[in-house]
């Protein structure tokens, strides 16, 4: 085990505050110095950042003093959130949103202090201060304590660290990848559903399901149902167009289970109640946590023939951008309230059914690549639970002996 001593910040680099220029003045930001916003850097794992959205002048830089600092400086937000970590790829500004650490390299390698500050978003905003909105100050981030073995070290943790984080946004790139490839295969096998350029049937979709059944919400607890214990979905568990059991709501001691109410492999839930992008949601269910039950925000489709239509078609269908648009219409609501597709306007959404045997070779094609993502999923959740636990073992000194 390598031996770790804790200093502070400020003994091993140099922090600097952000501002931002005369915004009244429009040609401030009509230069090529980059300046960055918090809302630029995404912050789950650091990552180089080069090209700024806005860029200020040299002359608006010496006015405001901002200073201009160099490659490989951290990127902190320090508010609005705070705890979001990037590093420079060339010289940059920032405004008042951000405590930049510009480190000496002889005793802090960057990513390696990059990696820890990553890891530490809930003790960073346990440090914020402030009524209005909470932000930490340059004194406090000078005094945060870092565990910092010797250089060689850092930078061998640093590399096995960022070599896993590559290996993570690779797998992030094939499943969305797949998701375009889904959704591809079903604009080259049907054409998009609106325009029907291959003139397929159409009809209301109340003429292929048998009901839409509405769910139950009782109090529930925040914490989910786990080990199958009874609980409620959430929106959540819909809202991604890929069903989610994980997201829902452990029912409360003494709360009945309503049998009526349970999802089930093979259903198809829709959201009958939410924001107007997320309202009319589509999700089916390949496999299922026991005894959940769906609320009164989200729909259950019933099949009526499935010589007609099969439900993974139905899904796809109803997932297709096109559809997506078609759905939202449907929603209404009074000011203020959240929008909501009633069992009328759902029943008479109009679509399109292709021949059976078209839409059964579609299926098994789907079928085989939610087997893939799945995989892809449940390696991407291992990766994750390696990276964390060698987050752990770098900052304790534990993948490295020192020379």
């Amino acid at each position: 085990m390598s031996k770790i001593e804790f200093q502070k910040i400020k003994d091993v680099a140099t922090v600097y505050s952000g501002t931002t220029p005369d915004t009244k003045n429009s040609e401030n930001f009509l230069g090529d110095i980059n300046w960055y916003t918090p809302a630029e850097i995404n912050g789950i794992k650091p990552e180089y950042v080069y090209h700024s959205e806005r860029k200020i002048t040299e002359e608006a830089r010496s006015k405001k003093s901002i200073p201009l600092l160099p490659k490989n400086t951290i990127l902190l937000t320090s508010r609005a959130p705070i705890g979001k970590v990037a590093i420079a790829g060339s010289e940059f500004c920032t405004n008042q949103g951000f405590k930049n650490i510009v480190c000496d390299e002889n005793k802090v390698f960057p990513k390696y202090l990059a990696y820890w500050l990553s890891d530490k978003t809930e003790y960073l905003n346990s440090l914020g201060r402030g009524a209005t909105f909470k932000e930490i100050s340059k004194k406090i981030v000078e005094e945060i304590k870092v565990p910092i073995p010797s250089i060689e070290v850092q930078k061998q943790a640093a590399i096995v660290l960022e070599n896993l984080n590559n290996i993570i946004e690779k797998r992030k790139s094939q499943i969305t990848a797949l998701d375009e490839l889904t959704q591809s295969l079903f604009l080259e096998m049907f054409g998009d559903p609106i325009q029907n350029i291959k003139k397929f049937k159409q009809m209301p979709i109340k003429n292929v399901i048998s009901d839409i059944q509405t769910g139950w919400s009782p109090v529930a607890s925040k914490e989910p149902a786990t080990n199958n214990e009874p609980g409620v979905l959430k929106l959540s568990a819909v809202t991604g167009g890929r069903y989610n059991f994980k997201e829902n709501k452990k029912l409360l001691d003494g709360t009945p289970f309503k049998s009526e109410y349970e999802v089930n492999a093979g259903d198809i839930l829709l959201t009958r109640k939410n924001t107007k992008e997320l309202v009319g949601a589509c999700s089916y269910i390949f496999e299922t946590s026991s005894k959940l039950m769906f609320s009164d925000l989200i729909f259950k489709l019933i099949i009526k023939n499935i010589t007609l239509i099969e439900p993974i078609y139905l899904w796809r269908l109803l997932n297709n951008n096109s559809m997506k648009k078609e759905l939202s219409k449907l929603a209404s609501g009074s000011s203020g309230s959240m929008p909501n597709i009633s069992k009328k306007n759902l029943n008479e959404l109009l679509i399109v059914v292709p021949p059976i045997e078209l839409q059964k070779e579609f299926v098994n094609k789907i079928i085989s690549l939610e087997k893939i993502r799945n995989d892809f999923i449940n390696s991407l959740s291992s990766y994750g639970i390696l990276y964390n636990s060698l987050l752990q073992k770098a900052f304790k000194g534990e993948l490295f002996q020192e020379q």
